[in-house]
């Protein structure tokens, strides 16, 4: 929860605000960038709502943030109309559930739903809210973890919905081990017709990524879009395993077609499939020619 005292002096005046408590995790950046910029290593408030659309903006904004870093002035009477626009539509049958977890970083999750049974993609909060929208359609059949690092209340989730959760062994730990899907390998899985997981080994050992309908490709920690470089990138910076690996895991991927790259952490990115290897090709490039000095920023 923040505190009005701890205040970034760097605020614009008005009703929103963040405090000192932010972790420099991005959600709010990206989720509504009109409102919410970075100054210095934290998120501050460069523009106050002046509309109804910015202002929800602003307080999903704020109930996603992973260590409640935004607060406001009045104390608002909207907060129960911003619950429920959770999960966010992103396109199709796709949603981001918000309410990222900080023990993840503030790693975004994802909801597809589906009638063969919704899929969650991370894990968010365990938030009462999401939970009751998320039961509202249709439960959660699978939770399907990228990595270790992302897995958050994925305990509380599987015991609310029974739901059958997926994580390579590679990414097993104590916290895991109860995990009913236990992948093993390199070879790609096909979960069912639509659901295609690809194990990525480089981010850790057993980092996978879940492509489905050959369109949206939930990439967790492998593959996102960096604002600051202007193309799609590995992550050099927060590679815990082996960069080597990394680099021939993307190469394997960029052989499969998708329009959307749907990340943990770093930002989204939509493109025909034309354009998306070309934007892969590029990663690539960059890739070979920043493998000792690679970085990635939002």
């Amino acid at each position: 929860m923040a505190h009005l005292a701890n205040r970034r002096s760097q605020n614009v005046a008005g009703d929103f605000y963040v405090d000192s408590s932010c972790i420099d995790c991005d959600t709010c950046r990206w989720m509504s960038p009109e409102i919410f910029s970075r100054e210095g290593s934290q998120s501050i408030v460069f523009h106050q709502p002046l509309n109804e659309t910015e202002r929800l903006h602003a307080m999903q904004a704020l109930l996603a943030c992973p260590t409640g870093s935004i607060g406001t002035v009045e104390k608002p009477t909207d907060i129960k109309f911003a619950q429920e626009s959770f999960p966010i539509l992103v396109a199709e049958n796709v949603y981001h559930c918000g309410y990222h977890a900080e023990n993840s970083f503030g790693a975004a999750s994802y909801l597809i739903q589906r009638p063969e049974g919704n899929v969650l993609v991370d894990s968010p909060r365990f938030s009462p809210p999401l939970v009751k929208r998320i039961e509202a359609m249709g439960g959660v059949k699978y939770l399907y973890l990228t990595h270790r690092d992302d897995v958050a209340d994925h305990q509380k989730f599987r015991d609310h919905f029974q739901c059958d959760r997926i994580l390579h062994r590679d990414e097993i730990n104590p916290g895991t081990q109860s995990v009913e899907i236990q992948l093993t390998g390199t070879k790609p899985f096909q979960l069912d017709s639509e659901l295609l997981i690809i194990p990525v080994p480089g981010h850790t050992k057993g980092h996978t990524v879940l492509l489905y309908k050959n369109q949206f490709l939930f990439s967790g920690d492998h593959l996102a879009w960096s604002a600051k470089l202007n193309h799609l990138v590995g992550f050099r910076d927060v590679c815990w395993y082996s960069w080597d690996e990394l680099k021939r895991s993307m190469q394997k991927l960029s052989e499969y077609d998708f329009e959307w790259v749907l990340p943990g952490h770093g930002r989204r990115y939509h493109a025909d499939r034309e354009t998306m290897h070309q934007a892969m090709q590029t990663c690539l490039n960059w890739m070979g020619l920043n493998q000792d000095t690679g970085d990635w920023d939002d």
